[in-house]
Formats: structure tokens, C-alpha cells, sequence
């Protein structure tokens, strides 16, 4: 079972990732989290298997709270998403220990099976 914790500070987006994730066989959300410091605290209360990080969040950023959680839980699986182009990226993107980064518009049922 792949368990996955939802982190975007936008419902709409969360309720469109949460359908992707209910639509897997074998895959199942264990919780959302709207802010970046709620994000590692679900993360490692909850140890899910994947986490999906938007990157700008209302506090911290998604970037330092993939840090914090992968500082506590090297085997998660931190994805960061967001509607940027990947060369327009924010510092620290690309080496903050995410397996992935995904473009929102891209997500997709064969994208979280490719994890």
C-alpha cells in the first residue's frame, strides 16, 4: 500500500490530487496539510510513503519542509509540485531531497504510478 500525504495550501488542488491518488489500486491518502509546518508534522506523525509538496506555502516553504521531514524520515518520498516551468524553479528546488518535481497541470495517475 502506498500511503501519500497532500500538502497544498489551495482545496481545489488537494481535492484533484486526493481523486488521482483514490483512483490507484493499492494507494490510499493518509492526510492533507495546508501549510508547510502542519506538512512535517502530519509527515512524520503519519510516516506516509509519499508526500506531494506544493512549494509555496503560506509559512514555511515547501522546499525547507521537504528538508525537515526527509531530515526525519530519509525513506519518504517528497514530490514537490507546482505550476512553475522547471527552469523557472526557486533556489533550492532541484537539491532539497525531492525524488521528483511535477508540474500540477502534468499530474497524473501514470506519473504517481511511476513513483
Amino acid at each position: 500500500m502506498a500511503t501519500v500525504l497532500i500538502v497544498d495550501d489551495q482545496r481545489p488542488f488537494r481535492s484533484v490530487a486526493r481523486a488521482l491518488v483514490g483512483a490507484l489500486p493499492g494507494w490510499r491518502v493518509l492526510g492533507e496539510a495546508e501549510t508547510g509546518h502542519d506538512a512535517v508534522t502530519q509527515a512524520l506523525a503519519v510516516r506516509p510513503a509519499v508526500v506531494l509538496m506544493d512549494i509555496h506555502l503560506p509559512d514555511i516553504s515547501g522546499i525547507e519542509a521537504t528538508r525537515l521531514i526527509l531530515a526525519a524520515a530519509p525513506a519518504t518520498k517528497v514530490v514537490l509540485v507546482s505550476s512553475y516551468a522547471v527552469d523557472d524553479l526557486p533556489p533550492g528546488a532541484l537539491t532539497c531531497g525531492a525524488v521528483r518535481y511535477i508540474r500540477k497541470d502534468e499530474l497524473s495517475t501514470a506519473q504517481l504510478r511511476a513513483l
